[in-house]
């Protein structure tokens, strides 16, 4: 505070009204940083750097995951002690609970998943799920495809309609990056778009194993809507958007520019230090 308002009142003043020694103020001003101190201040430059990168979204406990996987020693309540005297923050979660009428369950199909979300290897459990995207041009819907190994979004189309033609151009996409074509369980709710018989007669055909969620059970596909949610909390809920055209370029740079590479990190890291994923690889909250 002494230094702060030196230039407007006497050192000497300010020190005899604080009780405190000219001399020790000008001891502390003029020694060197100690090496704590040093560390403190090359972390923070570090973890200013990845909050500016995730556009200001990001909170401690996933700075701190993004600082050990660059190597760094130090806590999370170190992260966070360091980020609140900087003054920053990420974006907090709101928790909404709203209630929709479920479709009936195709006969045959199952709920293949029962809440199981990790999965031991690439392209073996996929979710797949909708949410629309407010715009100056009305409602635009985006459809994903989420990989339960990774956490990587797979697949993903965004158009005017919400329909099944939608869902079936994102299955597509997640099937185009596979390299293989052994059986895949894909998992959603019971969105008319998953009930039709043609959707059903696509997967059939791409050796996709249908399985849908119960009746009036969010969290049966909670990696999903933990996706959604983290979408409209760190980008869409932070945006305007004028056009369709405007929404999908920033949603396209969302999934390709921060959150896919950032998935991309953390597995090269796990599978690194050779730790299995044996938990669910996005956030379902």
């Amino acid at each position: 505070m002494i230094e702060r308002c030196r230039e407007a009142y006497s050192v000497r003043m300010m020190c005899r009204i604080l009780d405190v020694s000219s001399s020790g103020f000008y001891d502390a001003v003029e020694r060197p940083l100690s090496p704590r101190a040093e560390e403190n201040k090359r972390l923070l430059d570090q973890i200013r750097t990845l909050h500016a990168e995730s556009d200001g979204v990001r909170g401690s406990p996933r700075i701190y995951d993004e600082v050990r996987y660059r190597g760094e020693s130090c806590g999370k309540h170190r992260v966070a002690r360091l980020m609140r005297l900087a003054g920053l923050q990420g974006v907090p979660r709101k928790r909404r609970w709203r209630k929709k009428p479920s479709e009936a369950l195709p006969s045959g199909v199952l709920n293949h998943l029962e809440r199981n979300f990790s999965a031991c290897s690439p392209n073996t459990k996929w979710v797949t799920d909708i949410t629309y995207i407010r715009t100056g041009e009305r409602w635009l819907y985006l459809c994903v495809v989420l990989d339960l190994y990774s956490g990587l979004v797979v697949g993903w189309s965004m158009i005017e309609r919400q329909d099944r033609h939608m869902v079936i151009q994102a299955v597509l996409m997640a099937l185009w990056q596979r390299d293989d074509h052994a059986p895949v369980v894909l998992h959603s709710d019971r969105g008319c778009q998953f009930t039709s018989d043609e959707y059903r007669r696509f997967l059939k055909g791409h050796n996709l194993l249908c399985s849908m969620s119960a009746i009036g059970s969010c969290a049966d596909n909670a990696p999903a809507e933990g996706f959604f949610g983290m979408l409209k909390r760190e980008r869409v809920n932070r945006r305007c958007y004028q056009t369709h055209a405007e929404a999908r370029a920033d949603v396209f740079d969302y999934i390709e520019r921060l959150y896919n590479p950032a998935r991309r990190r953390r597995l090269a890291a796990l599978e690194d230090a050779k730790v299995p994923l044996t938990k669910p690889s996005v956030e379902t909250g």
